[in-house]
Order: C-alpha cells, then sequence, then structure tokens
C-alpha cells in the first residue's frame, strides 16, 4: 500500500487489517510495506500490539514476535535510519482473517489512543530516549519465551513493547514513564512466578 508512513494508531490498525483482508496469509513483510521502514514506532508498537490480542495463545506466536522486536529494537539502539528485516522473518505469515479480525477488533481502542496519548513531555522521546526504549524493549523480547510458560502471561512484555512503540510514534514521554512501569511490573511479575514455581 502506497502512501505516506501512518502517524497514529488508528492509521496503523487499519493499513494492516487492510492488507489482510480477503488474503489467506499475511506475511511480515507485507506489514512492514505497509508502514514504511523509517519511523521507529510502528515497528514496536505492532508486534506489541500483535501480541496482546488473541493471536498471541497460537504457539509460536509470542516467540516470533519477540524476535521481530528484538531485530527492530538492536537497529534502533545502534541509530540505524533504515530498518531491515531478515528474509527468514519476513516470509513469516500468519492466517489473513485472523489478523483482520484482530484488528479489526481492537480499532475501536486504536481510536481512543489516539486522543489520549499525543505529546507530553516529548523530550522524553527525543533520540537517546528512544534509544533507551529500545534497549528496554530488547530485554523484554528475551524475557517473553520464560513468560509463555504461563499461558497468555506473554501478554504482559509485549504490552509494555507496544506501549513504549506508541510513546515514540505519538511523541508521549508520560507514556514513555508508563511503559517503564509496565516493564519493571511485568519483570517483577515474572520473578514472582518463578519463584513460586522452586
Amino acid at each position: 500500500m502506497a502512501g505516506a508512513e501512518p502517524g497514529s494508531v488508528g492509521g496503523i490498525v487499519a493499513r494492516i487489517r487492510d492488507r489482510a483482508a480477503g488474503r489467506r496469509a499475511v506475511s511480515v513483510e507485507d506489514m512492514v510495506a505497509v508502514l514504511g521502514r523509517r519511523s521507529y514506532g510502528p515497528f514496536l508498537f505492532v508486534p506489541g500490539l500483535i501480541g496482546v490480542t488473541p493471536l498471541s495463545g497460537i504457539p509460536m506466536v509470542p516467540a516470533i514476535l519477540a524476535v521481530i522486536v528484538a531485530v527492530f529494537a538492536i537497529q534502533i539502539v545502534l541509530g540505524r535510519s533504515h530498518l531491515w528485516l531478515p528474509d527468514i522473518l519476513g516470509r513469516r505469515s500468519f492466517d489473513g482473517a485472523r489478523v483482520a479480525d484482530a484488528m479489526a477488533r481492537i480499532e475501536p481502542v486504536a481510536e481512543k489512543l489516539d486522543r489520549w496519548f499525543y505529546g507530553r513531555l516529548p523530550g522524553l522521546t527525543g533520540r537517546h530516549g528512544v534509544r533507551v526504549a529500545a534497549l528496554v524493549c530488547v530485554l523484554l523480547a528475551a524475557l517473553v519465551p520464560f513468560f509463555e510458560m504461563v499461558p497468555f502471561a506473554g501478554m504482559a512484555p509485549m504490552s509494555a513493547i507496544a506501549a513504549f512503540g506508541l510513546a515514540i510514534l505519538v511523541r508521549d514521554g508520560a507514556l514513555m514513564l508508563a511503559a517503564i512501569l509496565i516493564s519493571l511490573t511485568s519483570m517483577a511479575g515474572l520473578v514472582w512466578v518463578l519463584l513460586a514455581a522452586v
């Protein structure tokens, strides 16, 4: 899909929904193509967003999403201006109908997010803030396999990753702080679960 890179949650969700609609499968590269490759926020937000939908209940989906997040987040930490996706990940695909349905379900939420989050404390979403956020996302992605030991627990780190991506997308520093809080809560929850299992 041609056109300017989306600058809102609603725009991202609508583009992915339209790309997936009527297709048997939609690949990761298909989704990357509709987002462009020069805006960091969507590349953390979209995998995180998918990770908090029912699609995350499909075996291996959280792990694949975590790898995708790590690949993009590492490039953001390194300051790359044009994000690259390995073919082995780009060819990975999801059921088109499920993706389209998941995006349709969260469209009302997307519209609310666009109204709620906008430009607060923009200094926290500058270059250094974005790199710190990406570094935290790498750590969260590395922890996703441990969260998968508990059904749907992977939604916790993925929600933090989605929050970081959204904060970068809309330049909302207050949301960046909230994402850090979600990250710390997720990590504390994982430690509690692991200690309880010992």
